[in-house]
């Protein structure tokens, strides 16, 4: 009998605060899947390439980690802090610029930089399916444009770039 008692202290405004607090939950968790679904049947969704700049990376072996990053194949983004999924992987670039030099006789000379304390310049070329709306490119729910920081990791990383440049078919 002390069982039921707690159902005669509850009001029906309680009981309209547990339905909403549901359906709050739900629309959390269905939204942005829901969203993408209908995106997807429709045919909104368009294969866009996306190039994130990782720049003054300390690494210890660049190319075994490159090669690494390579045969992996994939890389999971987080746009601004969310989780948007994971990704085919193009091509992962060097683009550290090399030192140059003036000559008195009007050669430039290039050099590799000895002293690797600027760190590595990576490009990650990536390819995913993106609704591409007049605003901008959708991805994972968020927008995505050139400047957006993004986050890049794999099995044995984890860095922060820039988004570069969006291409669209």
């Amino acid at each position: 009998m002390t069982r039921l008692n707690w159902l005669r202290n509850l009001s029906p405004i309680d009981g309209v605060a547990a339905v909403i607090a549901c359906l709050a939950l739900v629309g959390v968790v269905w939204s942005p899947k829901l969203n993408q679904a209908i995106a997807k049947a429709s045919g909104a969704m368009q294969p866009v390439g996306v190039s994130v700049d990782v720049r003054q990376l300390q690494l210890a072996q660049p190319e075994l980690l490159l090669q690494s990053i390579r045969e992996e194949g994939r890389v999971n983004i987080v746009i601004r802090n969310q989780p948007a999924g994971r990704v085919e992987l193009v091509d992962v670039v060097n683009v550290t610029q090399p030192l140059m030099a003036v000559q008195p006789d009007g050669r430039i000379v290039e050099a590799d930089i000895a002293n690797q304390s600027q760190g590595l310049h990576v490009r990650f070329v990536l390819k995913a399916d993106a609704e591409a709306a007049a605003s901008g490119v959708v991805f994972g729910g968020t927008k995505l444009k050139i400047g957006v920081p993004v986050d890049l990791q794999g099995r044995l990383y984890s860095f922060r770039g820039v988004v570069s440049g969006i291409t669209l078919p």
